[in-house]
C-alpha cells in the first residue's frame, strides 16, 4: 500500500474528498482510492461520480447513519482480515459531524490501523473567509431539529467566548437565526457561508438580526459561524448571571448597578453603562433611562 504498510496489515484510510469542486483532492488521496480493496462511502452514486471523474473503479459499500451498526462488525472483520479500506463521506472529511466516528473508535478497539488522509472540510473553508477570529473556535455540528431542544443548547452558548461554527440546513435558518438573535443578542456578528467551493458560492456578514432577515431566500447546507461572546458577556456568565438589568430589578437606579458591576468586574464604570443604557433602549423602544446621570 502507498502509506508502507503491507497488505496483511490492514488499514483504515480516513479520506477527504471534495465538498464541491471536485477538483479538491489531494494526489495521495487519489492514489489511496485507487490502491484500496473497498471504499465504504455515504453515498455510492455521489462516490461513483467521483471516483468516475478521476479515472477510478473500485468496489463500494454504503456505509451510513441508518446502516452503522449493522456495517461497523462487516468492515472491521474485513480489516483484521488483512483488507484496507478507504472511508469516504458525501463531501469533506469523514468522522465530522457524521457517524464515520464509530467506525473509526470500532477499528482503534479491534487493534486496527487508521491513517488520515487530510484533505477539504467545510469547517475549516468556511471559518477561514467568515472574517471572525479564529484563534480559538468551537464547533457545534448540526444544532436540533425542533425549537425546544435548539434553544436550550443556544442558551447553553450564550457566554462561549470562542467563535461558534455550526452546520445547518438552509430551510431552517428562518427559524434558527432569530432565536440566535434573541439569545445570542441581535447585535452579534455572523456569517452565513454557503455552497462552499462551487459556483454560486456566497458569504452572507453582518450582525444576527440582520442575517435573521436574509436567510430565508437561501437554499442547500450552510456553515454558520457566529461570533462569541464579549468580555461583558462573559463577565456577567462569572457573576453567576448578576446584571445591571437583575440588580434594577432588585430595586438599583442604573447608574448606581452600572457603578456596582464595574467595581466587581473591574470594566470601567462609564462603558458599563453605556451599555446598560443603550440595553434600555433597546428593550422599551423609548430612550430609556436618559434622565439618570
Amino acid at each position: 500500500m502507498s502509506a508502507g504498510l503491507s497488505k496483511r496489515d490492514g488499514v483504515l484510510f480516513v479520506v477527504a474528498t471534495p465538498i464541491g469542486n471536485l477538483e479538491d483532492i489531494t494526489i495521495r488521496a487519489l492514489k489511496v482510492l485507487a490502491e484500496v480493496d473497498l471504499i465504504a462511502c455515504e453515498d455510492t452514486r455521489r462516490t461513483a461520480r467521483l471516483l468516475s471523474a478521476h479515472g477510478i473503479r473500485k468496489p463500494m459499500l454504503s456505509y451510513f447513519e441508518h446502516n452503522e451498526l449493522r456495517r461497523v462488525p462487516e468492515l472491521v472483520e474485513r480489516l483484521k482480515r488483512g483488507d484496507a479500506i478507504a472511508l469516504v463521506s458525501d463531501a469533506g472529511t469523514p468522522a465530522i459531524s457524521d457517524p464515520g466516528y464509530r467506525l473509526v473508535r470500532a477499528a482503534l478497539e479491534a487493534g486496527c490501523s487508521v491513517l488520515s488522509v487530510p484533505g477539504p472540510s467545510a469547517l475549516t473553508a468556511a471559518l477561514s473567509i467568515a472574517g471572525l477570529p479564529t484563534d480559538r473556535f468551537c464547533f457545534e455540528g448540526f444544532l436540533p431539529a425542533r425549537s425546544g431542544p435548539r434553544k436550550k443548547i443556544l442558551a447553553d452558548l450564550k457566554h462561549e467566548p470562542r467563535t461558534i461554527v455550526f452546520f445547518e440546513a438552509a430551510r431552517r435558518l428562518p427559524e434558527t437565526l432569530p432565536e440566535m438573535a434573541e439569545i445570542f443578542g441581535a447585535d452579534r456578528e455572523a456569517a452565513i457561508v454557503r455552497e462552499l467551493t462551487k459556483i454560486y458560492e456566497q458569504t452572507l456578514k453582518g450582525t444576527l438580526g440582520d442575517l435573521a432577515a436574509a436567510g430565508a431566500a437561501l437554499k442547500g447546507e450552510v456553515v454558520l459561524v457566529v461570533a462569541g461572546a464579549s468580555e461583558a458577556e462573559g463577565g456577567q456568565a462569572e457573576m453567576g448571571g448578576l446584571t445591571v438589568e437583575a440588580l434594577r430589578e432588585a430595586g438599583l437606579g442604573l447608574k448606581q448597578a452600572s457603578d456596582l458591576i464595574a467595581r466587581i468586574t473591574g470594566r470601567r464604570r462609564r462603558e458599563v453603562y453605556q451599555e446598560a443604557l443603550h440595553q434600555a433602549e433597546r428593550e422599551s423602544g423609548s430612550g430609556g433611562d436618559r434622565g439618570e446621570s
